[in-house]
């Protein structure tokens, strides 16, 4: 069975190999994750396979380590879950309030999933103002258009840059 684990905590050396101890300690193997700190919060989530005999010890593990500070919700996965054609983009253009609600609402409006989104404000070098950049992961079934996509989100803002790639 596959599962998903979300954590958070306040930041603090060891936290990874803690969650990885008992991951490891009950069968479990760690597949793959994204995990971060912002604003001295960890956060992050862990997709682990295991036997279902295991899932009961596992889980009453990872709640114990409530007792240590960290927060840890678990979800099976979906492993039938459908599957999509994955494409990079990247988007810049000047910082704004609700840039990011903007782009997201094009991606959703063409039906597109999102799978991975990282953001990040940055000085612009000529203007002194600020810059956003998004690095995306999107999901496109077959017949999307990718093309469809891009001219969507570049549409939104004369100064937003839609780059490709995975070209």
């Amino acid at each position: 069975m596959e599962l998903i684990l979300s954590v958070m905590a306040a930041d603090r050396p060891g936290i990874v190999e803690r969650i990885a101890a008992v991951v490891a300690s009950h069968g479990g193997s760690w597949q793959e994750s994204r995990l971060a700190t912002m604003a001295g919060r960890f956060a992050g989530i862990v997709r682990v396979s295991l036997e279902q005999e295991h899932y009961g010890e596992l889980q009453t593990a990872l709640q114990a380590l409530r007792d240590e500070g960290l927060s840890v919700q678990i979800e099976v996965g979906d492993s039938d879950a459908d599957a999509v054609e994955s494409h990079w983009i990247e988007v810049i253009g000047n910082d704004r309030a609700g840039i990011v609600r903007e782009v997201t609402r094009a991606l959703a409006a063409e039906q597109v999933n999102v799978i991975d989104l990282a953001t990040e404000v940055e000085p612009a070098s000529m203007s002194g103002g600020l810059l956003f950049r998004a690095r995306l992961e999107l999901g496109l079934t077959p017949g999307q258009s990718m093309d469809a996509v891009i001219q969507a989100l570049e549409d939104l803002s004369p100064d937003l840059m839609v780059d490709r790639l995975d070209d």
